[in-house]
């Protein structure tokens, strides 16, 4: 019988979406699921990009240009022109979702076993993206008991070898929702430059910002012009995940050329998405103001009433929409499918994200789960209450196993 590929099997499974099974089968079980494991944001899409694909006056459905329409990209720089990012047009080259933009990334600047620098928790499909182009992840950890901040440089520096490439982050943070300083971001760059590396910074999550923070691009510092890669994305930034429209933004001529042959392998990013895309960009500033405000009501609420259930540790986000919460329990995975599978309160139960899927060092996060605070607030309270009940019985049977064990023993 034909085998599948090395490759195939070392890619690793969605923690996020790895629990679907067991959800489908709750649901079948007439439970309600309240969705803290997954960013999908319940914020509605912009008017503006839902109406100009209900009226656009396509007669054929063509091909855009590799790079994405001239138009959007023009938009696009006046756009990260308010972010006092300085860039043109042709610094940006429109993807299939910022994960096609980071894959492109990859594949622009690795060779088969070169190392990529990440903070972890991270995001949990950068390995997968690395498996795919045959690089190693090299993680530098971060603690919950400082917040997740970035890990002092020193802890970097001594993992810098020939092999390594890059360094890369994402700011605000998925998993963590942490938000690296504008002194963080200097220490990084400057680390970038004396070792020649690039530094890449996912930055989709850029307004979502909170307690009168700024965000800092890497795109800002000036001196990292040739090091400087943007991984972007309007699936958070306007509610709009089923777009899949992303970009790649640098000043790096050599990355931007060789990701164009990437892009034109692939053809072209879909031509309604960036139809819609591009009408985003008109939305009023009143649109972000809003939801950023709905958002930090949420994280709110739901890191005071996590505080409030015995042995819970978390860290207040600063932006983003995801926190990492650590449960005392001692394995997160299995206590997450018995939440969908054996466990609920008036046929009512939750999901959530283990946090052991945003690492790849062996056995970090496995007491800890990703919550995505993308509910309102009614069902955040809802949800931390499940929680809180679930976690009482999982642990008195967690105790009754422990005595058991010892008397067997």
């Amino acid at each position: 019988m034909p085998v599948v590929s090395s490759k195939g099997k070392a890619m690793p499974e969605s923690p996020i979406r790895k629990l679907a099974p067991f959800a489908e089968k709750a649901v079948k079980d007439g439970k309600h699921i309240f969705h803290l494991n997954i960013g999908q944001p319940d914020i509605k899409t912009p008017i503006e990009a839902l109406n100009a694909v209900r009226n656009h006056k396509l007669e054929v459905l063509a091909y855009s240009h590799s790079a994405g329409f001239e138009s959007f990209r023009i938009k696009l720089a006046a756009y990260y022109a308010k972010h006092d990012i300085t860039i043109s047009s042709d610094d940006i080259l429109v993807t299939t979702g910022g994960s096609e933009a980071l894959i492109f990334t990859m594949g622009s600047i690795t060779d088969p076993g070169d190392e990529i620098i990440v903070p972890e928790p991270f995001y949990a499909n950068y390995y997968s993206f690395s498996t795919q182009s045959n690089v190693k992840v090299v993680p530098v950890i971060s603690t919950i008991d400082d917040g997740f901040a970035l890990p002092p440089i020193k802890d970097f520096e001594k993992l810098i070898t020939p092999k390594t490439k890059a360094i890369l982050i994402c700011n605000p943070g998925n998993p963590t929702g942490y938000l690296y300083s504008k002194e963080e971001i200097q220490q990084l760059s400057e680390l970038a430059i004396k070792y020649d590396l690039f530094l890449i910074s996912d930055e989709v999550y850029r307004e979502f910002v909170y307690d009168n923070s700024e965000h800092y691009s890497i795109l800002q510092e000036r001196a990292l012009n040739d090091h400087a890669i943007v991984v972007d994305s309007v699936s958070k930034r306007y509610s709009m995940c089923g777009a899949r429209i992303g970009c790649i933004v640098s000043k790096n001529k050599s990355v931007m050329e060789t990701a164009m042959k990437f892009a034109q392998a692939r053809l072209s990013p879909p031509t309604f998405a960036q139809i819609a895309s591009e009408a985003a960009l008109e939305a009023p500033d009143t649109y972000y103001i809003e939801t950023v405000a709905k958002y930090k009501e949420r994280r709110d609420t739901l890191v005071e009433g996590l505080r409030q259930i015995p042995g819970v540790k978390v860290a207040t986000p600063q932006g983003a929409f995801y926190c990492i919460a650590e449960l005392p329990i001692s394995n997160a995975d299995h206590f997450a499918k018995w939440l969908l599978d054996e466990f609920h309160v008036d046929r009512q139960t939750v999901m959530v994200a283990p946090a052991s899927g945003f690492y790849s060092s062996p056995n970090e996060g496995i007491n800890q789960v990703r919550i995505a605070y993308v509910l309102n607030r009614r069902d955040l309270k809802k949800a931390v209450h499940i929680l809180k009940l679930a976690l009482e019985k999982y642990k008195e049977q967690e105790a009754i196993v422990s005595v058991q064990s010892d008397v067997i023993l």
